[in-house]
């Protein structure tokens, strides 16, 4: 064969959600895939390779699910720029692969007739080919065939069925020169268009699909008991309570191996070079940014474990069916709840999970508020500011005051979300909200391997653009809070010093009116790398020494020279104020945009202002000051 004919060829998988459309990607391509994003959007590009037995290289992208190429939705849009060669920087696909549910044939049958006006050569891929069996579902295959002019391949993705047939259909239309050469005859349709669409599918539908003889009862009596408005919630609660314990629990034990690990090399790197700057950029700036990051990873794997589990098997979205009505009030769309609640454990997660909601506004606005919601770096902070101020005493059976304010502060933390989503729908997106349409899928158990498999995606997504927007904020934390060096003989603190420092000092007077002092000032500069670091930068202000090892002595030092106000001032600070320059990151990643990222920071902080003030001269104001 010449070379002309043996060209790398490129494929575009397209299809409904839930038609195992990434399960066929991955039998096509294995290991052999990469990831990044589109051009100035935040959807993922997957592309993968997969070798036809005639030696051709066929590159394969998988295109995010959608219903119609008229685009509603981000990820959407990216799917008909991609397939009508309307990319910036990507050029067109050379054949076009429809996955459809064998055994739902209803709504892909119109995005088929979509696909087929767009003009280039197309292979229908009749995916879960085995249930429709077994459900004694009859399609003709030659008939459709040839009312659609393509050809058509049945095939089971998660056993790898019908592959290398699909792979040969592919690699004869490419080899038989099929591709045009001509613009796209799409266009968007009018709405008698799409009426008439749908009529023509509804009649493909009757001539060449016959209704199972033995249709799928079991989802139905699934449904039955988890749609079921209370029984349905219980168990979703249920569910979400498992899931919550196990991001805390299963992740805490490899969270303290990552976290030691960095340590130990710290200690290593420290013994081993001389004392000086670069030990310091490599310790303190380098290893410590790096830990910071990876730190949360088993949280992160934790939580996409579970959410790639209940996608696989069709229980999300029933899930977000479920909670549509009750986030719906806050302006949140129901699949918002994933997001918010892996917030509690990590924000970061949080951000990224909110992937699963498909529009724009629904996604940007759980993005907005997701930081809201009381994460485990905040725990230090509270558990020093409730234990130096909060006396330790019993309030009524079972009720202890320091945990009230505890629970009080996680309260506060979760209306202020749904407040603060309130006013983003009204002030950003006003008008009538989108009625909440879902297809439900059937119920089917997860592969092993897929699950296995996007997981490390996912962990290998969260290392490259975490790391790589954290990393260099990290070291500039580590710049200002150790530049300046202490002049000869000082005797405080070398912070105190450092340019993050002389900012303390500087802003302070902006603070006074919250009851902070410069040593609280300062010690939020260092603590803007994550939150809990706010604790041992107050232990070296202080000059307790090492802030983990000596908490007790650090929240006496602190009641002694705190009032109660402020240390309730700081208390309210901490609920609403973007302390962690790693969320900002990610945020800026998700959004693709410095402008939202500083929407948010921006409110964030205002909300922690009006709140440390509103506490603070309450408080004076009672005579806790």
């Amino acid at each position: 064969m010449s070379e002309a004919i043996l060209r790398q060829a490129r494929v575009a998988l397209v299809g409904n959600p839930n038609t195992g459309k990434t399960a066929l990607f991955n039998a096509l391509t294995g290991s052999r895939q990469k990831v990044a994003n589109y051009a100035g959007v935040t959807v993922e590009r997957k592309e993968g390779f997969v070798t036809t037995a005639g030696g051709r290289t066929l590159s394969v992208l998988d295109l995010p699910g959608t219903y119609s190429l008229r685009a509603r939705s981000p990820d959407e849009a990216v799917t008909r720029d991609a397939v009508l060669g309307q990319l910036a920087g990507e050029q067109p696909p050379d054949v076009v692969v429809a996955v459809a549910d064998a055994t739902n044939l209803r709504l892909v049958l119109r995005l088929i007739l979509e696909l087929k006006a767009v003009g280039r050569p197309m292979v229908l891929a009749l995916n879960m080919y085995d249930i429709a069996q077994r459900q004694g579902l009859r399609i003709d295959l030659d008939g459709l065939r040839a009312e659609l002019g393509c050809p058509i391949v049945t095939t089971v993705a998660t056993r790898k069925r019908g592959v290398d047939d699909l792979v040969a259909q592919v690699d004869a239309l490419v080899g038989a020169g099929a591709i045009p050469e001509h613009e796209n005859r799409w266009r968007e349709p009018s709405a008698a268009e799409i009426r008439a669409a749908h009529r023509e599918a509804q009649r493909l539908l009757k001539a060449y699909v016959r209704p199972p003889e033995r249709p799928d009862t079991l989802t139905g009596r699934i449904d039955a008991v988890l749609l079921h408005p209370v029984a349905g919630l219980a168990i979703l609660f249920a569910l979400l309570f498992v899931m919550f314990q196990a991001v805390f629990s299963w992740a805490g034990p490899p969270q303290d191996l990552i976290d030691a690990g960095f340590v130990a090399l710290g200690g290593w790197i420290s013994t081993w070079m001389p004392d000086g700057l670069l030990q310091s950029l490599i310790v303190d700036g380098l290893i410590a940014g790096v830990g910071s990051v990876l730190v949360f990873l088993p949280q992160i794997l934790v939580l996409f474990f579970f959410i790639i589990l209940l996608e696989d098997f069709g229980y999300m979205a029933r899930a977000a069916f479920l909670m549509d009505r009750i986030m719906g009030g806050a302006g949140l769309h129901g699949r918002a709840f994933i997001p918010l609640l892996s917030s509690f454990a990590c924000a970061i997660p949080g951000i990224m999970a909110a992937r699963v909601i498909d529009q724009k506004r629904d996604r940007m606005t759980t993005i907005l508020v997701a930081p809201l919601m009381t994460c485990s770096a905040r725990i230090p902070v509270y558990t020093l500011i409730i234990g130096a101020f909060i006396p330790d005493r019993t309030v009524g059976p079972g009720l202890n005051l320091q945990g009230l304010v505890m629970f009080g502060l996680y309260a506060a933390g979760i209306v202020s979300a749904l407040l603060v989503s309130f006013v983003i729908r009204k002030v950003f997106w006003r008008g009538a909200v989108e009625p909440f349409l879902m297809e439900l899928p059937t119920y089917k158990l997860p592969s092993a391997e897929n699950v296995l498999r996007n997981l490390m995606l996912r962990a290998q997504i969260f290392i490259s653009r975490a790391g790589r927007m954290i990393l260099p904020l990290m070291i500039l934390v580590w710049f200002l809070s150790t530049f300046p060096s202490p002049p000869a003989g000082a005797t405080g603190p070398a912070i105190d010093y450092s340019f993050a420092g002389m900012i303390g000092h500087a802003i302070q007077p902006l603070f006074a009116p919250i009851g902070f002092n410069w040593q609280m000032v300062v010690a939020l500069i260092p603590g803007f790398a994550a939150r809990e670091v706010a604790v041992a930068a107050l232990g070296t202000v202080y000059a307790v020494g090492d802030a983990e090892a000596n908490v007790g002595a650090l929240g006496a030092r602190l009641a002694e020279t705190w009032s109660l106000a402020t240390g309730l001032s700081f208390l309210a600070w901490y609920i609403f104020a973007p302390q962690c320059v790693a969320t900002l990151g990610v945020v800026r990643r998700e959004t693709n945009s410095w402008a939202w990222t500083g929407l948010m920071f921006a409110y964030m902080v205002g909300l922690a202002y009006l709140a440390s003030f509103a506490v603070y001269r309450t408080a004076v104001a009672l005579g806790a000051g």
